[in-house]
């Protein structure tokens, strides 16, 4: 391999994943065979159906939330184990099968030049396969003019998971994560911090299987609370 790795973890928050968690954590035990300083940490996050068992089988760290803390928590949860365990990289990874290990190196070398804090993989950045509903691109680019318009900075996929950290990102976001949707609010957050971002594009497939919590109600209540959170962090003084 070209290029050295330092200590890396993917973080894969899953809830009620068991139809498609093996398959994504294949996946990444045959990236892990090539990249020995890669480890996996599953935050099954109180998951009511087999996931923590599926994920007992499998050789990665399997951190059990003992209620469901939502997609925010399960993360923050994974990131402070990277921290408190000297991980140098995090990244993550949905239990879903949406993203890609062949996307990971890409992801993770602006991180390993310090060339960037953060790097986020984006289904928009040039033309790939993904095809999403029409009322989840329409948010998509909601968010992205909310952030141009506030930022002047271009993210193409502000709603994308697929994104790796380096180890001072790490450690803010062990101590600070927002609970809800976090993904736009995290770009505004770490924008006003002047943190280096950085957007790399990513293949995503359709879910494998389960279906989605975000229905056409909680969507329109996630726009409503995560805009109002990026406004204030807008006109708010660090």
């Amino acid at each position: 391999m070209a290029i050295k790795v330092p200590k890396t973890l993917i973080i894969v928050p899953a809830y009620n994943e068991e139809v498609s968690i093996a398959s994504t954590l294949n996946s990444l035990i045959k990236l892990k065979r090539n990249i020995k300083s890669l480890e996996i940490c599953v935050v099954n996050d109180g998951s009511i159906d087999k996931t923590a068992d599926i994920v007992a089988s499998f050789d990665v760290v399997l951190l059990n939330l003992p209620m469901n803390l939502g997609i925010g928590g399960a993360v923050q949860t994974g990131y402070k184990y990277a921290y408190n365990h000297g991980y140098e990289i995090a990244v993550q990874f949905d239990a879903d099968g949406q993203h890609n290990p062949n996307d990971f190196l890409e992801l993770i070398k602006p991180i390993i030049k310090n060339e960037e804090d953060m790097v986020v993989g984006s289904r928009f950045l040039q033309k790939t396969s993904y095809r999403g509903s029409k009322t989840r691109r329409i948010g998509i680019y909601y968010f992205y003019l909310i952030l141009k318009l506030l930022t002047n900075k271009s993210f193409t996929d502000p709603t994308s998971g697929y994104r790796a950290i380096n180890r001072r990102v790490i450690r803010l976001f062990a101590h600070n994560y927002p609970k809800d949707y976090p993904e736009p609010e995290v770009l505004m957050h770490l924008n006003r911090k002047n943190m280096r971002i950085r957007e790399v594009t990513a293949n995503m497939a359709a879910r494998q299987g389960g279906e989605s919590s975000i229905t056409f109600w909680k969507s329109v209540y996630y726009m409503g609370k995560v805009t109002l959170s990026i406004l204030m962090q807008s006109i708010v003084k660090e």
